[in-house]
């Protein structure tokens, strides 16, 4: 018990010397993107596409709809055989919706893909040109305050404690 709360007192500390050398920024992450034409531009040709591809699965789904309210309407005129025929057509149909659907908007799907292609080097330009600036400005910590929550972007390796907790604690460190 007395171990966690030196640890504790010597973290807190620790973050108290971090904040007395007011070695913090913030930056807004989504100002900065929207404030840089390409990504603007990435953006709308992303919407662009997600649209057509969402267009494209709801007209599958609804043809799937159709085939199956026809199913419906004529189940009483067909023979055992040919019901059997339209259910397996109907499934088929339903995959090929999932499947494409999947294709385009799943984890490794189109947009997914594109967005990779398109926006993830603009962050990475981004993200280096944060780095930069905070080895410059001598920052130990880049607050990111975009309206998704606020979190670091940038922490001085130096400031690191996780060493010095563990080796209090009696477990050393694995560097």
């Amino acid at each position: 018990m007395k171990n966690i709360i030196a640890v504790l007192v010597f973290v807190l500390l620790a973050v108290g010397q971090v904040f007395a050398q007011n070695n913090l920024a913030t930056v807004d992450t989504e100002y900065i993107l929207s404030n840089i034409p390409a990504y603007e531009s990435s953006q709308n040709q992303l919407d662009e596409m997600s649209k057509k591809w969402e267009k494209e699965v709801q007209d599958k789904r609804a043809m799937v709809k159709k085939l199956y309210e026809d199913f419906q309407n004529n189940y009483v005129l067909l023979s055992e055989e040919m019901r059997k025929k339209k259910e397996a057509e109907i499934v088929a149909a339903e995959t090929a919706v999932r499947d494409l659907q999947k294709k385009y908007f799943g984890p490794e799907g189109e947009l997914f893909k594109k967005r990779e292609e398109l926006v993830k080097p603009i962050q990475d330009n981004v993200y280096a040109a944060i780095k930069e600036i905070a080895e410059e400005g001598s920052f130990d910590l880049i607050f990111d305050t975009a309206s998704s929550g606020v979190s670091i972007l940038y922490a001085n390796p130096e400031i690191d404690l996780s060493d010095n907790v563990l080796e209090k604690l009696g477990y050393g460190s694995n560097k």
